[in-house]
């Protein structure tokens, strides 16, 4: 296997980069070093590349398809940003793998591709030839063009085979788009690949929901997604294709949804920890530099920049290569529980979405200008997004960001509403600095009833109102195997944001009387070798290494506790959750005894100051009263509409 070194890493800029230190040049470094390091597990004939690790169930040559075109995809973008410049050569031995692994596909022998089939059944290469197209369209001079005509009929087979079979019905109808798209730059199109774009653009319309937000599919699925999927492939479609009708159709979703999550990356780069495919890592910026090349963004060229450098760097500093320069599986390092089904050693290569910004032009100020601070670095913000349903709420003091969860949920196809449900969608809140814990551990941010010693999972999530600092939802308990089946309870939940505090308020609907309830607050990850500092009383207090969690009861909870979840988060091996429990009321659903209000908090501030003295509560049937210490009353009706709606109003005392 031959070698390729590892380029040396530019100097760090702190005058013109003074948050991160990085510059373009550091951007391009660093997609020569994974390259470099990905291509030294190239098949002799370049066609494929066997990344080492666990095989996902798509199979080994699924995989190797799969490492090939998400480095495809970071070569291409690496060089099409340097208009064609190659010092290393990478484009030829992607060029001499295109041909290699198209020449006889689906033939088991060392090189060839496996041929594209519909979802369920062969569907991974549909997913890589979107790849694949996208970068071939972006160094067409380079490697299209020097192919034989008759390579060339055989790459074109091999993509066809993406508009001829049936997608998974979500974003992948974006990638026989993207197919469609190359084909038709290089004179190859006709009615089908223009059926794939149309069928495509129809159902993106279709799945669009406001406030810069599509669901991946129909339901509410809102997560990475939107960014690194459903804006990037039509709407780079249409940058490439010059399509003046849809850049201005696309555009300015892309806009409103920038100004939302530009604020879900903390002060350290992080970006917020919420949905599947987290593996990804950087490719969470992809929006962002998508907004700038296409001019579709809020974002001043210097907060740009913070906000795409800051990514890159916060993983490279924090362990997510391997020794051996590769992109492991998991977050930081390797982490089971951040990973899906779906996820072989490849899979991380998805990141190189991130490395769009490398097609900003180097002269553009958004490698110019200085680096500015962070949309999370200024005042304390809290942002209500009702369309998926989210609630952003940053405070500046510690960088950090929060993303209340009442509209955003991830089904089974296989059994739509099983418990313990998805921990990456189900959980009431998420953040840049913690993780969800798994399935098989006590949760983190949820409510449950208890029967038969088990507990309730949240699964499928309905919105239940909105206001600029607050949001609620509703769900339907439900249990896991060999628990009680409650078709008439439901759980409405609300969540306030003020500062650093988040007001949480439940009510128990039809559900039974001495109905055990639990309601837990963040999870705080232990590194190893350390003695956390636990604090319960008034609030249950958890200090770790860089967050302190709080949880107080305010209002119908009888005690609390602190659980251990041994699986730890993405954050770290084991974790500590604090958790409050309480009993449903005689008085039942009819008045306050179903009403349950906590006060919780998450901060990167030291010596973070007790959360149980800053609001009072008094309640009264379905009327929550607060008080907080600046004098403002807020008011939460849960009578409001019957089972339509929930009221919250504020006053100064």
């Amino acid at each position: 296997m031959p070698e390729h070194p590892l380029p040396t890493p530019p100097e760090e800029d702190r005058t013109l980069s003074p948050y991160t230190g990085y510059t373009r040049a550091h951007w391009e470094g660093t997609g020569d070093r994974l390259l470099a390091a990905a291509l030294r597990y190239a098949t002799p004939g370049h066609a494929l590349i066997d990344l080492p690790g666990p095989p996902s169930r798509s199979g080994v040559r699924s995989d190797g398809l799969e490492g090939f075109a998400r480095t495809f995809l970071l070569a291409a973008f690496r060089t099409a940003g340097a208009s064609g410049k190659d010092p290393h050569g990478f484009l030829e031995r992607y060029t001499a793998g295109l041909a290699r692994g198209t020449r006889t596909p689906g033939r088991d022998d060392a090189e060839s591709w496996p041929e594209i089939g519909h979802h369920g059944i062969q569907g991974q290469p549909m997913v890589e030839s979107a790849s694949v197209a996208l970068a071939l369209r972006l160094t067409t001079p380079w490697t299209w063009d020097t192919l034989p005509a008759a390579d060339q009929d055989r790459v074109e087979q091999w993509l066809r085979g993406a508009l001829r079979h049936t997608p998974a019905p979500n974003n992948w109808y974006l990638f026989p788009l993207t197919v469609a798209g190359f084909l038709e730059s290089v004179g190859r199109g006709d009615a089908e690949t223009r059926g794939a774009i149309d069928r495509a653009l129809g159902l993106l319309d279709g799945w669009y929901q406001g406030q810069g937000w599509y669901s991946d599919g129909d339901g509410r699925s809102f997560d990475h997604y939107n960014g690194w999927a459903l804006h990037f492939y039509p709407l780079l479609h249409a940058h490439l294709t010059g399509d003046r009708a849809l850049l201005d159709r696309l555009g300015p979703r892309l806009r409103e949804f920038l100004d939302g999550f530009s604020l879900l990356f903390d002060a350290n780069g992080a970006p917020i920890h919420h949905g599947r495919s987290l593996t990804y890592r950087f490719a969470a910026v992809t929006a962002v530099a998508l907004g700038a090349l296409t001019g579709e963004t809020p974002l001043d060229p210097g907060v740009t920049r913070r906000i795409l450098s800051g990514g890159l760097r916060h993983f490279l500093d924090r362990d997510a290569l391997t020794a051996d320069g590769l992109l492991g599986l998991g977050w930081y390092g390797p982490h089971e529980a951040t990973l899906q089904w779906y996820s072989g050693p490849g899979s991380p290569y998805w990141a190189s979405k991130g490395f769009l910004s490398l097609l900003i032009p180097a002269d553009d100020p958004v490698w110019t200008a200085t680096e500015e601070r962070a949309p999370v670095e200024g005042a304390d913000r809290v942002l209500a997004l009702p369309a998926p349903g989210l609630l952003i709420q940053t405070t500046g003091r510690d960088g950090l960001s929060r993303l209340h969860n009442h509209g955003s949920y991830k089904l089974d196809s296989r059994a739509p509403e099983r418990a313990p449900g998805d921990p990456l969608y189900a959980r009431f809140a998420y953040s840049t600095r913690t993780g969800p814990t798994s399935a098989a551990n006590p949760a983190d941010n949820h409510v449950a009833l208890s029967a038969r010693g088990l507990r309730s999972a949240r699964v499928r999530i309905h919105p239940l109102g909105a206001g600029p600092d607050w949001l609620a939802s509703w769900h339907r308990p439900v249990f896991p195997e060999g628990g009680p089946v409650l078709p008439s309870a439901r759980i409405e939940s609300l969540t306030l944001a003020r500062g650093r505090l988040e007001l949480r308020a439940h009510r128990m609907v039809g559900v039974p009387v001495g109905t055990p309830v639990h309601h837990s607050g963040w999870a705080v990850a232990v590194p190893p070798g350390t003695v956390p500092e636990v604090q319960q009383g008034a609030e249950v207090r958890l200090d770790g290494a860089d967050v302190t969690s709080q949880l107080a009861g305010l209002y119908g909870w009888e005690a609390s506790c602190v659980v251990r979840a041994p699986q730890g988060t993405a954050y770290g091996p084991w974790a500590l959750v604090p958790e409050l429990s309480g009993v449903v009321g005689a008085d039942g659903d009819a008045g306050s005894g179903s009403v349950f209000v906590a006060l919780a908090s998450l901060t990167g501030e030291a010596g973070a100051a007790p959360i149980a003295g800053q609001a009072g509560v008094e309640v009264s049937g379905l009327v929550v009263a607060v008080r907080w210490g600046d004098g403002v009353r807020t008011v939460v009706d849960f009578g409001t509409g019957g089972a339509g709606g929930i009221s919250v109003t504020e006053e100064l005392e």
